[in-house]
């Protein structure tokens, strides 16, 4: 196996007249929600040990009248009793609680606002006990390392696990070249620590927050108070995918299994066998992420950044990694989704934008270069020979720069949502302001600032 080069493309198919090909199985008719601004080229959340350079993703889902399933959740929400939600959390925590002081539930998390909130919540107004976990960033930021301590010294133990530096950037190097998702070792990491944490401490319940129907998942799953094993599990090793590699392959490189063993998911059994129920925090109760802020703020010291975040408006959402700009970069390229649209988008159900402002956010800041690490970020990714002799030598060009990374998101592009210009260069074909028939009267649901 070697990993090429990126060349440059054919660009006669991005010609402005040739909407082309779809990749990834996206919809090649492209189409906004009316209530936030989120496209249909948003994917659901995918089981990321079996992601593979070709896999097909399945989207969000868009109704007859164009309104997505993630602002559907909104409405749902509204209907719900959440006293009644409430009282079944604290059934669940007298089911599990541990009156000796001993841990008695899980939260994974980095102490960002959400993991925060989730952990002093359950500790000081439930009575839980809770353990926190977190698999560590790439490359911390200076405020995501003080959030971090900061949630411990608001009264956690927290296990902190940083896996083996050389295995995370060569598993990060090649979710980069096979899937363009920098993103990926760290989302693996993050999602496959909890259950072990849990089985070695003799922990049966895990809380996340939010459920992903919230963001765009199916609109059945907010049913659901327990997150799907297929996400959490797997039974035969053979068929797990890191950085859209086989284990073959990466054992070829030189790793070995006892190197990948950290981003595996446990086997089924192991979930059974020691009774770990996986629960959102956000089914008992109502989930507002801006309250999350404020509340972690006030509890906990919580430090927003002091500057703008790359490709968005916002300074307080997912801001302990410095790879992370690059991860919502990759989106804008794949999917015409820019981390400005995921924030406005969520901003709009929730309240604090009207959808004027969001597309206006959204027009102004999606796309842009992530400038601030770049230099940082490739370095990471360019892998020496001093300290990777044998892997360096299954890709022609082990440095990483710019250059290759230009070259590597031109491959990535989908023709259906890319046009090429030689005057103006990349363009998306379809953005927020310039989409066909009336969506100015879409403020209707909003409420202002609560």
């Amino acid at each position: 196996m070697l990993i090429k080069f990126p060349k440059k493309i054919d660009k006669e198919i991005f010609k402005y007249n040739n909407e082309g090909q779809t990749k990834y199985g996206l919809p090649k008719e492209v189409l906004f929600c009316k209530s936030c601004v989120i496209s249909n080229q948003r994917p659901n959340s995918s089981i990321e040990f079996k992601n593979k350079k070709d896999s097909k993703k399945n989207t969000i889902n868009f109704d007859e009248n164009l309104i997505c399933d993630a602002c559907k959740v909104k409405d749902k929400k509204a209907k719900i009793n959440w006293e009644l939600r409430e009282q079944e959390l604290k059934e669940l925590c007298e089911k599990f609680r541990k009156n000796d002081g001993t841990y008695d539930c899980l939260v994974p998390g980095s102490g960002g606002k959400d993991s925060f909130m989730q952990a002093h919540l359950l500790k000081y107004k439930y009575g839980m006990n809770p353990l926190t976990c977190t698999w560590a960033p790439h490359i911390y930021t200076d405020w995501g390392w003080r959030n971090h301590q900061a949630w411990i010294h608001a009264g956690f133990d927290n296990v902190l696990f940083t896996p083996n530096g050389r295995v995370h950037r060569l598993l990060t190097r090649l979710a980069v070249d096979n899937l363009l998702h920098p993103f990926q070792p760290f989302i693996l990491g993050q999602k496959n620590l909890a259950p072990k944490i849990a089985k070695n401490y003799g922990i049966s319940l895990i809380f996340y927050g939010e459920n992903e129907a919230e963001y765009g998942n199916p609109l059945s799953d907010m049913s659901q108070a327990i997150r799907d094993k297929k996400y959490l599990t797997i039974d035969n090793q053979d068929e797990i995918v890191l950085g859209g590699s086989s284990l073959n392959e990466l054992y070829e490189m030189g790793l070995k299994k006892g190197d990948l063993d950290p981003y595996f998911p446990v086997s089924s059994d192991l979930i059974l066998d020691n009774n770990i129920q996986v629960h959102y925090l956000g089914y008992y109760i109502k989930w507002h992420p801006q309250n999350a802020y404020y509340y972690s703020v006030e509890n906990g010291g919580f430090e927003s950044s002091p500057e703008r975040t790359a490709g968005t408006y916002s300074t307080y959402n997912s801001i302990d990694d410095r790879i992370d700009d690059f991860h919502y970069h990759t989106t804008w390229i794949k999917f015409g989704i820019g981390r400005a649209t995921y924030d406005a988008a969520q901003e709009i159900r929730s309240g604090e934008l009207t959808r004027e402002e969001g597309v206006a956010l959204v027009n102004k800041y999606d796309g842009e270069f992530p400038l601030r690490w770049s230099d940082q970020i490739f370095d990471y990714l360019t892998l020496d020979k001093e300290n990777f002799p044998k892997a360096s030598q299954f890709f022609e060009k082990p440095i990483f720069d710019r250059n290759y990374y230009d070259l590597l998101c031109d491959q990535f592009r989908s023709p259906h949502l890319w046009k090429w210009d030689e005057e103006e260069g990349w363009q998306l074909r379809h953005i927020i302001s310039n989409i066909k028939g009336d969506q100015s009267d879409t403020a209707k649901y909003w409420v202002g600032n609560n």
